[in-house]
């Protein structure tokens, strides 16, 4: 049975209020940049839409005026992604984000649980990937590797009353949120103890009871419905935010747009998510967006403030991510975050170009330098939270659950030839009054 935001006891009213974004933590700056970045002077900061009204400042991570965008000094660290400086992308140039207090907060049990969720998300898509190149496995896969850090960041901020919806690239959500590996891998066989009955597939992951709305295929085609989520938020007075996640692509979908006019009309409680990877279904974000200062700048035409953050570091996500959802819930503000983020392989595993548009080199080198697993494993072992020995005991237990789950899969039954009339039609599923009359298949 399909499950419907509750309304609370006591809803409160929430009333919308324009606000600035408050002012970023005086923290060093972490210099990260590409090789053809030219020395800055001085680094940027986060942005906002209102660039006529100074902005009062605050301790959270986002300073309310405009980015001049110069760049920040060379450093001796790995460089940033080139795809970055592109079009004078807009980066937050980093800082001791682990002082911020949504981070500063963190047990070592939770930064560990962190950690455990990345790595399962990435031995999970492991072996779909094994599979799928073996014929076992149907459809499509889009995977997630690389971008783990930012479903994982995000369902780690969720209250409780927060909801959120994504696009095709949806396993990562899907465990971070707590759907088993089971019922997941199960759906990628087409089986029918999957988490959709074996009709989803990849794209189409759902957990309304975990307050995941899904995976959707229609490029955008999420962004209203994550919409629809923030206005029944709002509706009944929950003290929640929703969080829609989308591609760098499907920035360009006019829907979008039309979700930023009517989030800024209505004050909606909604965070849109833009997990940039640089090259929507395989064009490069230069030769596919026209872009001044960052894709989410595009958010300023409709008066809703914007930022932008690198996904790669757990803790400057999570800052940045945090601040905006504590804005929705409590100011009933949108907000465009854009996240710098990667994905190791093409825009499914049919992508055939993969390779093309970009060279094996520059993949390697996210890989080896900008890996969210791997950066958050080496802070954890500097923070001597984690030990080596506990390092090796996860992700032991990642490929375990993972195999497992493949075992599950396989020997799972198929859905039932009757099923393919279930699940269309909720009057029909239901019996209601409605679902017994009038005519619902051509089959009848």
């Amino acid at each position: 049975m399909a499950r419907t935001l509750s309304l609370p006891s006591k809803p409160k009213k929430i009333t919308a209020k324009k606000v600035s974004p408050p002012a970023a933590p005086k923290v060093a700056a972490k210099k990260v940049l590409s090789k053809q970045a030219k020395p800055l002077k001085k680094a940027p900061a986060t942005v906002a839409t209102k660039a006529t009204k100074p902005a009062k400042a605050a301790a959270k991570p986002f300073v309310s005026k405009k980015v001049a965008g110069k760049p920040a000094k060379p450093s001796s660290k790995a460089e940033a992604p080139e795809f970055f400086t592109h079009h004078k992308f807009v980066r937050s140039t980093g800082g001791n984000f682990s002082k911020d207090p949504v981070n500063a907060s963190l047990k070592p049990a939770q930064k560990i649980q962190l950690f455990r969720e990345m790595l399962r998300i990435r031995r999970f898509e492991q072996q779909a990937l094994k599979y799928y190149n073996q014929g076992i496995m149907g459809g499509f896969l889009h995977l997630y590797n690389g971008q783990e850090s930012v479903a994982v960041g995000t369902a780690s901020l969720m209250n409780g009353h927060d909801e959120i919806i994504t696009a095709y690239r949806d396993h990562g959500h899907a465990l971070a949120v707590g759907m088993g590996m089971n019922e997941c891998m199960a759906e990628l066989f087409g089986k029918g103890t999957g988490c959709s009955k074996g009709k989803g597939g990849s794209m189409h992951f759902f957990a309304p009871d975990k307050h995941y709305w899904g995976g959707h295929g229609i490029v955008a085609g999420q962004t209203p419905l994550g919409l629809g989520l923030a206005f029944a938020i709002k509706y009944k007075g929950i003290n929640g935010c929703a969080i829609s996640f989308l591609g760098d692509g499907a920035v360009n979908q006019g829907v979008f747009s039309e979700c930023l006019n009517m989030a800024a009309l209505f004050d909606l409680p909604i965070v849109f998510v833009i997990e940039n990877n640089g090259y929507s279904m395989g064009t490069s974000l230069a030769r596919s967006s026209a872009i001044k200062q960052s894709l989410a700048s595009r958010a300023e035409g409709f008066d809703v403030d914007w930022s932008v953050c690198e996904g790669f570091d757990l803790y400057e996500l999570r800052a940045h991510l945090g601040a905006a959802m504590d804005k929705a819930r409590k100011q009933a503000r949108p907000h465009v975050l854009e996240v710098a983020t990667y994905r190791y392989y093409g825009h499914s595993v049919a992508d055939a170009n993969a390779k093309k548009y970009r060279s094996p080199e520059e993949i390697e080198r996210y890989k080896t330098d900008f890996d969210p697993i791997t950066r958050w494993e080496k802070q954890l072992l500097k923070e001597k939270v984690m030990t080596q020995a506990q390092i090796e005991k996860i992700d032991a237990e990642a490929k375990a659950e993972a195999a497992a789950a493949v075992e599950f899969g396989i020997a799972s039954p198929w859905p039932s030839e009757e099923s393919i009339f279930e699940d269309i039609y909720h009057e029909v599923d239901h019996k209601t009054e409605a679902g017994q009359t009038g005519r619902f298949f051509f089959s009848e």
